[in-house]
């Protein structure tokens, strides 16, 4: 018995170790949405582009007849995948059906598919599969397993459920008759598929999750998100449009991302990140030892949006000259770094600047000896560093080569070694805990567990004894992850003074948790206020020393 519970470990650790060094994914929404493009009736429908069914309530009959105007004859999925791979993507994740229930590819299992309901005629997956087969761009498919709105019996997100009494059905035979059967046809018909992405687990009991795992268990190296339901964890954390303050330790993550506000083409928004911001979004979510996933979102003639096709290129540009700092690397050994990110190869740290020091110092809180510093583009110019008992500082020559991130590599003696966060473990004391959770929560390393205060609390607050006096000079919070519902704080940083409580920073979150500098302050006591909140609740609270 124990040598087949470690034979399966082993399995489960090979399977992951080329999505661990894969570090950034492109995320394909594609489908019968995109022809009103977040349209209908001549109004702009809130939400994002591939809820528009849901959003505004559209009768099947109605909805289904915008795939006779869903005819991508523009696609090109070789164009696609050899963009992606000039950006730096190593794997491919596309919506083969999503909520609206439409299937991008040939199917048996239901007429509402791109074969049957629309002029275009062709299977969408097969080419794109052969194209990331021969450039070696692994395949995944996303699948909404339980929402869908046009097959009779999938479940919707709306709270009064269907809108049209033609989606009413069972939801079991829903899953035994189309969705188990379409998942059946995906992992059999497009050659080796390496990752199943599934969405929104709404009504999804562990009987009906169940129904997938025999399909599932004849593909062992298959990689499952945690979407299914059920209580099934699959393999991967999927924190959605936000990068989590400390990662997900001891987890596989992947932050999925928009470049623009939505998922699917939705004409009318234009709200685009620039490409320094999705690099550095890149960077930080690998610093923290997660995967990047990039969305973009194909019109319905089959051509992704000139805004996105040029920041994928500009992003290759930057991943060609600075990919050894991102492929391969593991989480930084540092807690914070105010000045950028830090990746990892064993003794070798990769220093990612977002600000270049005005003064030429960049300081580096290492407690070893820093054996050769120099620039990932200029490896035959050694970097000057000079050694004190908790850092090394380095200094810098001229200004920053790279206006998105200037990589400094920095070869150690040994193992980085780094002081503790000042946080970890402290005594703590709360105004109040609600029944099940614990201020201790907050300092215990584990995001996925929490403090709330009583809800008759009116003085919300929860302090933190450092047992000597340190320079605090950033601080982070972790929030509860709901990406649809987010629930924003009023939050003070305070700290004692003497007798008194001052403020060291305000803060306003997005629910999806904060990390900020503020200028250093010395003390023993630190106390996090609850100024305003719907919800009053916090994961982790961390304080970092000053640089």
């Amino acid at each position: 018995m124990v040598m087949a519970i470690s034979a399966i470990a082993q399995s489960k650790t090979d399977k992951m170790d080329w999505w661990k060094d894969a570090k950034f994914g492109l995320f394909i929404h594609w489908g019968v949405y995109a022809v009103p493009a977040g349209i209908h009736n001549g109004k702009d429908v809130a939400g994002i582009g591939e809820w528009i069914m849901s959003n505004d309530t559209i009768p099947t009959a109605e909805y289904q007849a915008y795939a006779k105007q869903f005819n991508p004859v523009k696609y090109n999925p070789e164009a696609w995948v050899k963009m992606a791979k000039d950006a730096g993507v190593k794997y491919l994740v596309i919506t083969s059906k999503h909520h609206d229930g439409f299937a991008l590819f040939e199917t048996k299992a239901s007429k509402w598919n791109i074969v049957e309901a629309t002029p275009y005629g062709k299977d969408l997956i097969k080419p794109l599969a052969d194209a990331c087969h021969k450039h070696g761009i692994r395949l995944g498919f996303y699948y909404s397993q339980a929402q869908d709105w046009n097959n009779p019996g999938g479940t919707t997100a709306r709270g009064s459920g269907h809108w049209d009494k033609a989606q009413d059905g069972s939801m079991d035979e829903y899953i035994d008759k189309i969705a188990v059967p379409q998942v059946k046809e995906l992992l059999s018909n497009y050659g080796q598929v390496d990752i199943i992405w599934w969405d929104t687990p709404i009504d999804m009991t562990k009987e009906r999750a169940e129904k997938f795992q025999p399909t599932l268990d004849k593909h062992p190296n298959l990689i499952t998100n945690n979407r299914l339901g059920g209580g099934y964890i699959g393999d991967t954390e999927t924190p959605e449009q936000f990068v989590p303050a400390t990662g997900f330790p001891g987890r596989n993550w992947e932050t999925c991302m928009t470049m623009n506000d939505t998922w699917g083409y939705k004409s009318k928004d234009n709200a685009w990140k620039s490409t320094k911001e999705i690099v550095q979004t890149l960077i930080d979510v690998v610093s923290k030892g997660g995967n990047y996933l990039l969305n973009v979102g194909p019109t319905a003639e089959g051509l992704i949006p000139d805004s996105s096709i040029v920041r994928l290129r500009e992003t290759g540009e930057w991943t060609k000259i600075n990919g050894e700092a991102i492929y391969g690397t593991t989480a930084s050994p540092f807690n914070f770094l105010s000045w950028g990110r830090c990746t990892q190869k064993g003794n070798k740290l990769y220093l990612h600047v977002f600000d270049w020091p005005k003064d030429g110092k960049l300081s580096v809180p290492l407690q070893n000896k820093i054996v050769r510093a120099y620039l990932l583009t200029d490896p035959q110019k050694k970097l000057s560093v000079e050694r004190a008992k908790f850092k090394n500082t380095i200094t810098l020559v001229g200004n920053a080569p790279d206006k998105i991130a200037s990589v400094i590599v920095v070869e150690l003696d040994s193992a980085p070694k780094v002081l503790p966060l000042p946080t970890n473990g402290k005594p703590c004391k709360a105004s109040s805990e609600k029944e099940g959770t614990s201020a201790k929560k907050l300092f215990d390393g584990d995001p996925k567990n929490r403090w709330q205060p009583n809800i008759d609390d009116n003085d919300k607050w929860v302090e933190v004894d450092l047992g000597e006096e340190i320079e605090i000079g950033a601080f982070s919070v972790v929030e509860p992850w709901n990406p649809w519902d987010r629930k924003g704080q009023k939050l003070e940083l305070q700290y004692k003074a003497g007798d008194k409580w001052d403020v060291a920073m305000a803060v306003t979150t997005n629910g999806t948790g904060h990390t900020a500098n503020f200028s250093p302050v010395t003390a023993q006591y630190f106390r996090l206020k609850i100024v305003e909140a719907k919800e009053p609740t916090l994961n982790e609270l961390i304080l970092y020393r000053a640089d």
